[in-house]
């Protein structure tokens, strides 16, 4: 039989947790936390995307090396692996304000400070700080939200969503015309420490509303997670829907430009299938929460990835648009993986702790994914090995989300398994 243990201080003075715990926030402070979140939101792929655009002009500035370059590109993944699996321990420690409060500043100061420096180690070693801030706020911006708005969480998936993808389309899109309108590198990457000031601001303003730090009941690693069915098919999910979305925002251009597309109609393309991800943001986390199953969102995302991908084996340019279209709506997927971490937990820490186990591991998928891409390319000579190796991850995607798609709940899940091992250890 097992039992739950309660605190002895809480269980011996209840009156001591009320006096010690933080002021219930009221309508105003959950609007400026509501704010707080879609300004936050807004800074967490700055860093990523506003390199891009510039990569040849910033590694000749530097004096950098083709391999300081890979490692650059290959920084995002790394980082987000890595300081993402740090967040659920560094926010019990904390406080989830107060950690995303650093994390911004993080932001900014890595932001700031590699728009300044000369040498290509120093502009490398801010990237890694600019990046942990955007990992630690990947994971911990679901478990605010379902911590401060249990009942509104597809409202707040899609504020927080959408200014994720509106960041993510600024920096890609303004960072050129900063740089030609200035005629300065620096300037158009160091601009964006801006929006981290401001995203600071709101949360400054929320520090007494933290919940108390180290108060947790449950201690959520890893591989607590991974031991359910839950937290196995969640990693997976990210991980596959990682993994596509990285070989298309990395491959679909090039692959458009040697089937005869021009380069300019290709970056169109990319263009068209990047901005996608708003109205796919704006729209379906508010659906995705309304019903109990997700199942067949799974599976629409699933059909109109298999339908854009048909379309480019065998007719890659006669209806571009269209698959663009499709595989736009297919990675639809990304927003339902973000979102089933509040739906498939019943606690903020509970979701703090699946957003960074499913995101650490599934960054990591989604590294390998462009590599292995390139690879079967060079080796075919041809894209429709490449093309097969996206299918592949298409239908374990559809897989993963099939069986994730159904109404469960992680600790639910953990209470079970630990309720079946309490009579083999005698309790």
């Amino acid at each position: 039989m097992s039992t739950r243990v309660v605190p002895r201080s809480s269980a011996m003075n209840p009156s001591s947790q009320d006096r010690n715990a933080p002021a219930r926030p009221g309508a105003g402070a959950l609007l400026l936390i509501a704010a707080g979140i879609a300004l936050a939101a807004l800074n967490l792929r700055t860093a990523i995307t506003s390199v891009g655009p510039l990569l040849g002009e910033v590694t000749s500035g530097l004096g950098m090396t083709a391999v300081g370059a890979g490692v650059l590109t290959t920084l995002p993944v790394l980082s987000f692996a890595l300081f993402g699996g740090l967040t659920p321990g560094l926010a019990r420690r904390l406080g989830s304000h107060r950690l995303l409060l650093l994390a911004l500043a993080a932001v900014t100061a890595g932001l700031a400070g590699r728009a300044l420096v000369g040498s290509p180690a120093a502009f490398l070693g801010l990237s890694v700080l600019a990046l942990s801030g955007g990992a630690v706020g990947n994971v911990i911006l679901p478990a605010l939200v379902k911590q401060h708005f249990p009942h509104r969480v597809g409202l707040m998936t899609t504020v927080y969503t959408t200014a994720l993808a509106l960041g993510t389309t600024i920096a890609a899109a303004a960072t050129v015309p900063l740089y030609e309108s200035t005629g300065q590198w620096r300037i158009a990457l160091g601009v964006y420490a801006l929006f981290g000031l401001a995203a600071a601001l709101p949360w400054l303003l929320t520090l007494r509303h933290q919940p108390a730090a180290g108060d947790g009941s449950l201690a959520l690693g890893f591989r607590r997670v991974l031991s359910t069915g839950v937290g196995l098919q969640a990693m997976l999910y990210f991980g596959t829907q990682s993994s596509i979305a990285y070989i298309m925002f990395g491959w679909y251009a090039q692959m458009l430009r040697d089937e005869g597309m021009t380069a300019q109609g290709a970056g169109l393309a990319l263009s068209y299938l990047t901005l996608l991800g708003i109205p796919m943001s704006l729209v379906m986390p508010t659906l995705l929460t309304r019903v109990r199953d997700q199942r067949p969102f799974v599976l629409l995302f699933g059909l109109a990835y298999i339908a854009g991908l048909a379309g480019l084996w065998f007719s890659p340019l006669g209806g571009v648009w269209v698959w663009t279209t499709l595989i736009g709506v297919g990675m639809g997927s990304f927003v339902y993986a973000l979102t089933s971490f509040a739906l498939r937990t019943r606690t903020g820490e509970g979701t703090a702790a699946l957003s960074a186990t499913s995101q650490s591991l599934g960054y990591l998928m989604g590294g390998a994914g462009p590599f292995l891409f390139g690879l079967l390319h060079e080796l075919s000579g041809g894209w429709h090995a490449p093309l097969l190796l996206v299918l592949v991850l298409v239908l374990g995607n559809l897989a993963a989300g099939w069986l994730l798609g159904r109404p469960r709940y992680l600790e639910d899940a953990l209470a079970a398994r630990d309720a079946r091992r309490a009579p083999a250890d005698g309790s």
